[in-house]
């Protein structure tokens, strides 16, 4: 499985190369094609999903960023303003970078949809793979330490292993020779509050791998 999903990453990352029309991609020209990436996935129409979207929203944050978070899709606030986590959830996921001792331009913030899917319904299998290339391209382009899964779709869209969070939460894994730990999603915090304590004891771990002290609460 994990030869298959590298197979899968490097076609995406080669189609998007093409439709870019770019040759070579490097981390010295890495910031600048995300942000000729950005320019097409505005304009992508490549699912259903684009047929409701008011607009694409891409990602925020630190381009070269240590962290990134990876969530599921855009919300209602998040259509209309083309930011990722501006809505309920994102100022809860706000807090927790902000518990953490960092910034939200500090990190990198970006869901594995690009566009609201209706009534805010877990995206479709179908949806997410039509947008994978851009999530793969996005999180090579950005090279991060540590990545974070927010939530099942981003868990699941990563590893492909068919597993429940419960069991992998908090566990440091390997996501192509990154760090990646899994851990709720805060929406799932807003319905949830007592699982905000294994919420946090996740991004503990995630300091730890960046070698960063834990700020007293």
């Amino acid at each position: 499985m994990a030869e298959n999903l590298e197979i899968l990453m490097k076609e995406n990352f080669a189609y998007l190369k093409d439709v870019l029309g770019l040759k070579h991609v490097s981390a010295k020209n890495a910031v600048q094609t995300l942000e000729k990436l950005q320019s097409v996935v505005a304009g992508c129409v490549r699912c259903r999903l684009s047929q409701t979207r008011t607009q694409t929203v891409f990602g925020s944050g630190n381009p070269k960023a240590r962290i990134m978070f990876v969530g599921e899709g855009p919300g209602d606030q998040e259509d209309k303003q083309g930011l990722p986590f501006v809505g309920r959830s994102g100022q809860l996921l706000t807090k927790m970078i902000e518990a953490m001792g960092l910034k939200r331009e500090d990190v990198y913030i970006l869901n594995v949809v690009k566009c609201r899917p209706p009534n805010n319904r877990r995206p479709e299998k179908d949806e997410v793979a039509s947008c994978e290339g851009y999530l793969f391209s996005q999180i090579e382009l950005v090279n991060p330490e540590v990545m974070v899964a927010l939530g099942a779709t981003a868990m699941e869209t990563l590893l492909k292993n068919g597993e429940k969070i419960g069991n992998i939460r908090g566990k440091v894994l390997t996501y192509r020779n990154r760090k990646l730990i899994v851990t709720y999603h805060p929406a799932y915090l807003l319905r949830n509050p007592p699982a905000k304590k294994f919420v946090w004891d996740d991004l503990k771990v995630v300091m730890g791998e960046l070698s960063q002290k834990p700020p007293k609460l």
